[in-house]
């Protein structure tokens, strides 16, 4: 008996990079000034169609949008604490000092957890907490470990170059087929505007 195996070949969305993570949260204005005061996101002018509470953020060449909605009060019936557990769902944000960012954590009070992942040597240092909602973020230094794809039709947009420990490490190149230096002159731009737009 003959069987046949086809290969389905699923033709990609034409994506970019990601856009914005979108949050309901209690009071807007108590996230707001937690994403610029400790994640340092600036404030930037939302639609003026929307016709409910919200405010939109960016830095890092994302988007952070946040939608009050009351509602969420009554789900808070208990007033300890959320444990910190890395395994929740939450926002990840590369950085170039994690020592620095548990020192500022530290010094502005608020509670975090680390954890470190290893692997064939190389290691990731994590730092998790959470937002006035309970949203968990993690800080860490996640571009130690090579991006490599376990699929061999999986194409991702890098280029081999530099070592680690001898190995010769993926690292990220701009896709300058795919609108790259559009979105960088739009978001200088959009940052420039900020100035006057107020």
């Amino acid at each position: 008996m003959n069987m046949e195996i086809e290969e389905v070949i699923y033709q990609k969305l034409p994506l970019l990079s990601l856009n914005h993570v979108s949050l309901l949260v209690k009071d807007v204005w108590n996230s707001v000034q937690f994403y610029e005061a400790v994640l340092g996101f600036c404030l930037v002018k939302r639609p003026s169609s929307f016709n409910f509470h919200g405010a939109w953020l960016y830095n890092y060449g994302i988007g952070i949008h946040l939608l009050e909605n009351k509602a969420m009060e009554d789900l808070d019936v208990n007033n300890e604490p959320r444990p910190i557990n890395p395994k929740d769902n939450h926002i990840s944000f590369q950085c170039t000092d994690v020592e620095l960012v548990k020192r500022k954590l530290k010094e502005m009070g608020m509670r975090y957890v680390t954890a470190v992942v290893e692997d064939e040597g190389i290691k990731v240092d994590q730092v998790f907490f959470h937002d006035p909602d309970g949203y968990m973020i993690e800080i860490c230094n996640c571009e130690n470990l090579p991006m490599l794809p376990i699929s061999s039709n999986c194409q991702l947009n890098h280029q081999f170059i530099g070592t680690y420990n001898k190995k010769i490490m993926p690292m990220a190149v701009p896709n300058y087929s795919c609108g790259f230096m559009e979105t960088l002159m739009m978001e200088k731009l959009s940052m420039d505007m900020l100035n006057f737009s107020f």
